[in-house]
């Protein structure tokens, strides 16, 4: 564990105990993993979305200095969370900008970048909604995905953090992905 490293998980451990001082200090020592966490989502969005990776990153952070009562586990546990906080605030954005459009059928008149931007909308909002059906069937499969597919964590930080082994992780990622193409197709 690198010196940085040790130093987010004291900062955690003091915030858990109620420091109120640590979002502060813990903001520069983590910003350019929430950074890179942004970039991967962001990657994922149509060329051109109105919020850009540093918006992400700070309106996750904002989000995550609003949590309360959060016993934070680890560096991990801290930057799961994150990743599930971006992931809302792209479908909550994704869900908007359907509203604003009415949420009805593509009209033939609209130009093909509307139509390709409804279509990513919509493709996030069906993911979101299938990781819910996920999250009630199975927990443990819910975050393997938040910590591998939003949270860029490797196998073996996805077992540490979850507290199981890597190879659990690997068979459930693997069940994941076949279920997830399975209800991305309905």
């Amino acid at each position: 564990m690198t010196q940085t490293s040790q130093e987010v998980t004291k900062l955690l451990a003091d915030w858990s105990c109620g420091d109120q001082t640590v979002p502060d200090k813990l903001m520069p020592l983590v910003y350019e993993e929430l950074r890179r966490l942004a970039h991967l989502y962001m990657r994922r969005e149509k060329p051109g979305h109105t919020l850009q990776t540093s918006a992400l990153v700070n309106e996750a952070y904002v989000r995550l200095v609003d949590q309360n009562n959060i016993q934070w586990e680890s560096r991990a546990h801290f930057f799961g969370i994150a990743a599930r906080l971006m992931r809302q605030i792209l479908v909550d954005q994704a869900r908007r900008r359907n509203a604003k459009r009415g949420g009805g059928a593509i009209r033939v008149s609209l130009n093909e970048a509307t139509i390709v931007a409804h279509e990513q909308s919509a493709s996030v909002m069906a993911l979101d909604d299938a990781l819910k059906r996920l999250e009630e069937i199975d927990p443990r499969k819910s975050r393997i995905v938040e910590l591998r597919f939003f949270g860029g964590m490797s196998i073996e930080e996805t077992a540490a953090t979850l507290g199981v082994s890597p190879g659990t992780v690997m068979r459930d990622w693997t069940f994941i992905r076949a279920w997830l193409r399975k209800e991305m197709e309905h």
